[in-house]
């Protein structure tokens, strides 16, 4: 029997949503996702920018002070708060994208991480290899955007399932936000002949009847799932893939597993949701 309860985003204040930024397009499309989803959950917007060698040569092949990016910032701030009607800040530091967004969303005790993701396009190299950096490297979720833009809140979420480690902690985070945006879920399985996954799915579903998500459920015939999740959540003409990192066997990082990169980087440009299990539920869900 299931008998979890539906968690909320564990800010004691209010919810923060964190955006980084290089002032890019996609930057710009991952803090308008970040914007609408901060107007359903009563949120705030937090824009980042982290000063490192790539902003100082652009500032100085544009012949610009480091105070035009207060400039910039404050602008983006004033226009979220008159467009969405919703708190906004900003913050700029200097240091390592590499390194210091988590930190940062740490000290924020940020909610979600909005990661807008991309190549050698903007101020900053916000590539694939960066966004597996950050996302392995937050305890909170970190939602991947490419340039691809959706300007509404997500209502079809897929949630591959491939093993039965840890099946609630992504399940509480797919039913907060499809309560959050009356979404539908989308389970799609690896395969029926795998027990375990079978069970993990059987207790997802529990939890979802129990908080009144609506979901379906899809079980991937033989061949590459990654393919096939993308490709189910084209066909279902998703917004979201929320998919879960694994920790080390230490329990002292979190990896990517072999399907992750490929959905991350989905050639649809569908933004992908990736849940870090907190280190506590991971070994309580582990002997479920």
């Amino acid at each position: 029997m299931c008998t979890e309860k539906l968690i909320t985003m564990e800010n004691t204040s209010k919810r923060i949503f964190l955006v980084p930024t290089d002032f890019s397009e996609v930057c710009n499309n991952a803090m308008k996702q970040a914007a609408i989803a901060a107007s359903e959950m009563g949120a705030k917007v937090y824009l980042l920018h982290i000063i490192n060698t790539d902003t100082r040569n652009y500032l100085r092949k544009e012949n610009l002070a480091t105070s035009s990016l207060d400039d910039k910032l404050n602008a983006m701030v004033e226009d979220l708060k008159k467009e969405y009607g919703i708190e906004a800040a900003y913050k700029i530091k200097e240091g390592s994208i590499f390194t210091d967004i988590a930190e940062i969303a740490e000290e924020l005790n940020a909610a979600l991480i909005f990661l807008g993701t991309h190549g050698k396009t903007g101020m900053q190299h916000l590539t694939g290899s960066f966004a597996i950096k950050v996302i392995t490297s937050a305890h909170m979720p970190t939602i991947v955007v490419q340039e691809r833009p959706f300007n509404h809140a997500p209502k079809h979420i897929v949630l591959p399932v491939t093993s039965e480690a840890g099946p609630m902690e992504k399940t509480r985070h797919a039913a907060m936000i499809a309560n959050a945006f009356n979404a539908t879920i989308h389970i799609y399985q690896i395969g029926a002949s795998e027990e375990q996954v079978s069970k993990a799915v059987s207790i997802m579903s529990e939890f979802f009847d129990k908080n009144n998500v609506a979901y379906d459920i899809k079980v991937a015939t033989a061949g590459n799932f990654s393919k096939q999740v993308i490709d189910f959540a084209v066909a279902k003409n998703a917004d979201m893939i929320l998919i879960m990192t694994n920790p080390d066997k230490n329990l002292t990082k979190f990896i990517l597993g072999s399907y992750d990169e490929d959905m991350i980087f989905n050639v649809p440009q569908i933004p992908v949701m990736c849940v870090n299990p907190r280190k506590k539920e991971w070994e309580k869900l582990r002997l479920l």
